[in-house]
């Protein structure tokens, strides 16, 4: 992206900056954001023409009362326990949402694993992450951005781990 293109699209989030910093390439995806959808990722996906299996959602979870950051396919439920294991930890559950927005910087619905206001352990779900870019909620409600799931571990320091709820 160059920086023509970055002044003229959408304006840029910590996501999006943090990216640029790392020298991380993506592809900006804007779409109009519905905050009726009941599952705001597979809406997206949707939005967007995209199958939501290569859209992933990023989710705030506590481990033991310690704040993590899970990115999942859009259409897949978390493991509780199975997300806990991968952290190290015993117990695991959703942050609320304020405790989520309040942390992380994005309101809900542009939650992204880039650039939150303080840096947390990030697991992403291993399925997908060894194929063609993922696109992730870039920072704000309404955009998205593609990037190869190397980079996407790279920008977080993140791991792969079995997250997800078996289908």
């Amino acid at each position: 992206m160059t920086a023509q293109d970055r002044r003229t699209s959408v304006q840029d989030t910590s996501a999006t900056l943090t990216l640029d910093a790392l020298g991380i390439s993506y592809e900006r995806h804007v779409y109009d954001y519905d905050p009726s959808a009941g599952k705001l990722g597979v809406a997206a996906a949707a939005a967007l023409g995209l199958s939501p299996d290569h859209v992933l959602k990023t989710l705030m979870v506590q481990i033991d009362g310690r704040p993590a950051c899970v990115v999942l396919p859009a259409d897949r439920e978390l493991d509780f326990a199975r997300v806990a294991q991968a952290f190290g930890g015993r117990k695991a559950k959703m942050l609320s949402r304020p405790d989520a927005e309040q942390r992380t910087g994005y309101r809900i619905g542009g939650v992204s694993p880039f650039g939150q206001r303080s840096t947390v352990p990030t697991a992403f779900e291993q399925c997908g992450m060894d194929g063609p870019p993922v696109v992730i909620n870039g920072g704000n409600q309404g955009l998205l951005i593609a990037l190869s799931p190397e980079d996407a571990l790279t920008a977080t320091n993140g791991i792969t781990a079995d997250l997800v709820k078996p289908l």
